[in-house]
């Protein structure tokens, strides 16, 4: 605080450290458009800690305002202000301008989304992921209409057809809401009428579940199968890209100078690639573009691993 600052305010006001924190980040002026592409660039080319930390800096004030809609869930503004800036610095990361989009816009989404994952961590014993939050929350509002319209709770089929979701998610959503109503409850009892433990209830967040390793293995399985059957170069640079064989996932930049070719190709060639999983992988019978040169695998249903997978793909595509 500057010699004036303190000569003209008045004695006595003690200002907390959040309104020392708000007249802080007022200081940074607003981007435009303009600047924002140029911070980008210069973020994606030159990995400049300046143009990152300026961007960050100057977007302050929208996680502030973010924060202020999830008020009294659990958490203390400080805590909510905390955590959208740690989704506003993954923004920075991720943000491209060649999308066209203004940062404001792509950065909500990762502020909003690091808000609602540690309000569900604070306020839920059970953890549950925070767009299943958003599922079950429509959930809840189509099950009351339609129970309202029709005089009866409504059946799996009529929910999946409200919300446009296949039944088989509608299945997992449901699992979802029971683990949210069973979390607010008192320990109940097993089979042999013992009281079941806090111990017992929570899972051990150190070992994957077994079921977690298969289905993670089966979605391996579909999407190396899947990356044989399109061209050689496109399969090169989705690896490159979203490090698909286990190594450190590239800059657009990276992978240009590791294939030979333009950035703005290689954002191309991402992309095409991209739409033609997505066809293959949304198939019913997605087992039927393998290569034929491939000795085929196991077969497996993957209805369930198509929706896991796109929601997979956009989260990648974001970053």
């Amino acid at each position: 605080m500057s010699a004036r600052e303190r000569a003209t305010r008045p004695k006595g006001v003690v200002q907390s450290d959040l309104q020392v924190y708000l007249r802080e980040i007022n200081r940074t002026p607003l981007l435009t458009p303009e600047d924002e592409r140029e911070l980008g660039w210069r973020i994606i080319n030159d990995n400049c800690p300046q143009a990152r930390d300026h961007m960050i800096r100057a977007n302050l004030r929208l996680v502030v305002a973010i924060a202020k809609n999830y008020g009294g869930r659990g958490l203390p503004l400080n805590d909510l202000i905390e955590e959208g800036n740690i989704g506003l610095m993954r923004a920075v990361e991720g943000f491209d301008p060649a999308q066209g989009a203004r940062f404001s816009t792509y950065a909500s989404w990762w502020i909003k989304q690091a808000i609602k994952r540690a309000l569900v961590n604070a306020t839920q014993p059970v953890h549950v992921p925070a767009y299943m939050v958003e599922l079950i929350a429509k959930w809840k509002v189509a099950a009351r209409r339609l129970e309202a319209e029709n005089g009866t709770p409504p059946t799996m089929e009529q929910l999946a057809e409200a919300l446009d979701l296949p039944v088989k998610k509608l299945k997992i959503i449901k699992r979802a809401v029971k683990a949210f109503r069973s979390s607010n409850q008192e320990p109940t009892a097993n089979i042999d009428g013992d009281l079941i433990g806090m111990s017992e209830m929570i899972a051990d967040t150190r070992v994957g579940k077994p079921s977690d390793s298969v289905l993670h293995g089966d979605e391996l399985e579909i999407l190396r199968n899947l990356m044989d059957s399109i061209d050689q170069r496109e399969a090169q640079i989705l690896r490159l890209r979203f490090g698909l064989d286990g190594s450190q996932p590239l800059t657009l930049k990276q992978v240009a100078e590791e294939v030979g070719i333009s950035r703005e190709r290689v954002r191309q060639i991402v992309d095409e690639a991209l739409t033609k999983l997505n066809a293959q992988i949304t198939d019913k019978h997605p087992t039927k573009f393998y290569a034929e040169n491939r000795v085929p695998g196991r077969q497996v249903d993957s209805s369930d691993y198509a929706e896991r997978l796109r929601e997979q793909a956009e989260v990648r595509l974001r970053a």
